[in-house]
């Protein structure tokens, strides 16, 4: 499938799900993702991940763009944008840049809505860490401490470059 981004013509990853799952999913490139039945359990997308009007997804949810159309329970992160359309009903906390909510769609829950994404900071905190990783901070903190994850202690606080967390991932030096 072909699809228009920025101009150009791009080759994307479609995968279309219409089963009931359970566990956790990672897609560590780029894909379009769409739920159609039911998921349970963390889902980490890059791309696209679309929740279609008939799914029902109980699931902390981390990707790029997310856009919900059917019934999600659960922590959503979205690093570039969330998009809330119609029937939709989302109960849980959204931590994204830009939001939006159709006329018809539901939500109940908390909104943080960070003026830049991780994407573009440079120096991250423990808590942002933590949640880029899906780790606790206590074990984040045990890392940092052991010298197996690069960070900067500054007084009390630990601090992250997040070029060096990356290519940290990269190397799969990871857990």
């Amino acid at each position: 499938m072909a699809v228009l981004k920025r101009g150009k013509k791009e080759e994307a990853n479609v995968l279309d799900i219409d089963a009931s799952m359970q566990g956790n999913l990672v897609f560590k490139d780029p894909v379009t993702l769409r739920i159609q039945g039911k998921f349970e359990g963390k889902l980490e997308t890059k791309g696209l991940l679309i929740i279609g009007e008939n799914a029902e997804v109980k699931a902390d949810i981390s990707g790029e763009e997310i856009i919900i159309a059917g019934k999600v329970n659960g922590n959503l992160s979205a690093s570039r944008e969330l998009k809330i359309i119609p029937p939709a009903k989302v109960k849980g906390e959204i931590k994204t840049p830009l939001l939006s909510i159709e006329r018809g769609a539901v939500f109940n829950g908390t909104c943080h809505m960070a003026t830049e994404s991780l994407n573009s900071k440079s120096i991250l905190t423990l808590e942002e860490v933590a949640s880029y990783l899906s780790i606790d901070t206590a074990s984040l903190a045990s890392w940092a401490e052991q010298g197996k994850i690069p960070a900067i202690r500054e007084a009390n606080t630990w601090k992250f470059e997040k070029t060096k967390i990356d290519e940290w991932i990269a190397s799969g030096k990871l857990g």
